[in-house]
């Protein structure tokens, strides 16, 4: 048995949960996700909690069984604290400079600034000039935008240089030796 998919989901106060055959709506204060749960896998709410079940032990069902429990689980953390990804920009001269809420301008020592655009439900903070973080509801769509924006200039390993994970160690290297 999947020991992440046996285990129940609580359902705090304030979140509706709605299944309609395989597809689960969540709604909470921060916003309202919805998720189709895959063919052998059913979601049954009962007293205050989520159980996601399986009708067999076949080998498609016990992968998708944890897969399918993790991601409604994630929904409703989504719609009740949200998704934050905090990054962080390292060199001379690179900075962020905020231009609303949903839209960034990054000098990362191109010949022009890049200008990211936030897909809808998802926001950007910035701190300082060379901190600033991702947020929203839906943790794939958060994780995917800021892996987007690091790819814009990813750390190097001579100089550590480019956009990185707030916490991340960039593994370095020694340049060439000079006699």
């Amino acid at each position: 048995m999947s020991r992440i998919g046996k285990l129940p989901i609580p359902v705090p106060s304030g979140v509706d949960v709605a299944i309609d055959g395989q597809t689960v709506t969540v709604k909470g204060p921060k916003g309202t996700l919805a998720h189709t749960v895959s063919a052998p896998i059913t979601v049954v709410q009962d007293e205050g909690q989520l159980e996601v079940r399986r009708p067999d032990d076949e080998r498609r069902s016990k992968e998708l069984h944890g897969l399918s429990r993790t991601l409604v689980s994630n929904m409703i953390v989504g719609v009740t604290q949200g998704y934050e990804r905090k990054l962080e920009i390292v060199g001379v001269g690179y900075r962020v400079v905020p231009k609303g809420p949903t839209q960034l301008e990054l000098s990362l020592g191109y010949s022009h600034p890049i200008t990211f655009d936030a897909p809808e439900g998802v926001t950007f903070a910035v701190e300082t000039a060379t901190k600033f973080s991702v947020s929203g509801i839906n943790k794939q769509q958060v994780g995917e935008v800021a892996a987007n924006i690091r790819k814009l200039r990813k750390p190097e390993p001579y100089k550590g240089k480019g956009i990185r994970y707030a916490g991340e160690q960039v593994r370095r290297k020694v340049g060439k030796a000079g006699k």
